[in-house]
């Protein structure tokens, strides 16, 4: 039968097992690629300072599981194989030892990509629980949550289960504007979600030989809904062929445009 453990943090299961094999805080972070600090930082409670990386090489190390090295698990049984030796990246796994699937996006996960997504409100909110809380998504500066038009499931489970530090409410400029506003707007309010601005997406035109605005749904309703609202609009996205071009061909972050530059400053203001 295998040993089992007290139940503990990892600091202290990290600071148990170095006591066990004798192995000083200078002698692991040669070991795993790190400086003194970082682990003497992690030992003392400091949540974060250790990448997944050195998390599997500490495991590795000590011959015992991610899980209980994490403080999953209190039976340290060694699930581990070696990444090289199985050609895995450390996402892989990392999600081998859990058990867990490391998949940001529900596509990759049907058997073609045509395939419909036919599930009903508790799979969808368990599925994006399980991206916010078993997806490795490594080190990110900002985390952007694109949800579907509406005040359903997604949205309210998205509120419930993240700490989101506010939403920016993207709308188009149609007739019914004001009322698809007003609704988003009250969602967040009665969710204590703080609301960043709203951003006019298709807003216009831009003709390739003048340069003049077209506004081919009319112009000003969003501008109306966010002023009604008290909130800033922070952008109007025209509709442009370059820009859907490169977002289809995965290219997006090559686009030059500033039309987003005030939602980007109220992201850093965050």
């Amino acid at each position: 039968m295998a040993q089992e453990y007290l139940p503990a943090p990892s600091n202290i299961r990290l600071a148990d097992l170095m006591k066990e094999h004798n192995i000083s805080q200078p002698e692991l972070a040669k070991e795993i690629g790190c400086s003194k600090s970082t682990i003497s930082r992690f030992i003392s409670g400091a949540k974060g300072t250790l990448t997944h990386e050195q998390v599997l090489k500490i495991a590795r190390l000590f011959n015992v599981s991610t899980d209980f090295l994490l403080g999953e698990t209190n039976i340290p049984d060694r699930k581990n194989y070696d990444i090289a030796e199985l050609g895995l990246s450390v996402e892989a796994a990392k999600n081998l030892y859990t058990g867990r699937v490391n998949a940001e996006v529900v596509n990759l996960l049907l058997e073609n990509d045509t395939d419909p997504v036919i599930w009903r409100g508790p799979v969808i909110a368990g599925v994006i629980k399980q991206f916010w809380q078993d997806v490795i998504w490594k080190d990110v500066d900002y985390m952007f949550v694109d949800m579907p038009p509406g005040t359903g499931d997604v949205p309210l489970t998205v509120f419930q289960s993240i700490p989101i530090d506010g939403v920016i409410i993207v709308a188009s400029p149609q007739e019914l504007v004001s009322m698809i506003v007003g609704k988003a707007v009250k969602m967040a309010q009665m969710m204590n979600i703080p609301i960043l601005g709203l951003v006019e997406n298709m807003s216009y035109v831009a003709c390739p030989d003048c340069g003049k605005k077209i506004y081919l749904f009319g112009q000003g309703k969003t501008a109306q809904a966010a002023a009604a609202h008290n909130l800033p609009l922070l952008a109007e996205m025209p509709i442009d062929p370059a820009l859907a071009s490169l977002t289809d061909a995965g290219e997006i972050e090559s686009f030059q445009g500033d039309w987003l530059s005030a939602s980007a400053d109220k992201l850093e203001g965050k």
